[in-house]
């Protein structure tokens, strides 16, 4: 059996505390290609790279199996609320 989106969901919650994470499989099940947003407080004041590299050390076991990870977000508690802030903006506009 492959890594599951409950696996990467573990791994990442046990490790960066996040306070918003969306996983989603995009391999149809078998785990082998996740695409992750991830908001933490662990962040703060990280580049994006170093942000990039913290959920892949979160996610060394899980990443021996994984074909493909898309790191689609990771950001501050705070830049979530300004991003969620301009989106209703955006659809109110």
């Amino acid at each position: 059996m492959g890594v599951t989106k409950e696996n990467v969901e573990a791994s990442l919650k046990a490790k960066l505390n996040p306070s918003h994470l969306e996983v989603v499989d995009t391999s149809g099940g078998c785990g082998a290609s996740f695409v992750v947003e991830i908001v933490s407080e662990q962040f703060e004041g990280k580049r994006l790279l170093e942000r990039h590299r913290m959920v892949n050390a979160a996610l060394e076991e899980e990443l021996k199996e994984i074909h493909a990870l898309s790191i689609k977000k990771t950001v501050t508690p705070e830049q979530w609320k300004q991003q969620q802030e301009a989106n209703q903006s955006n659809a109110a506009a």
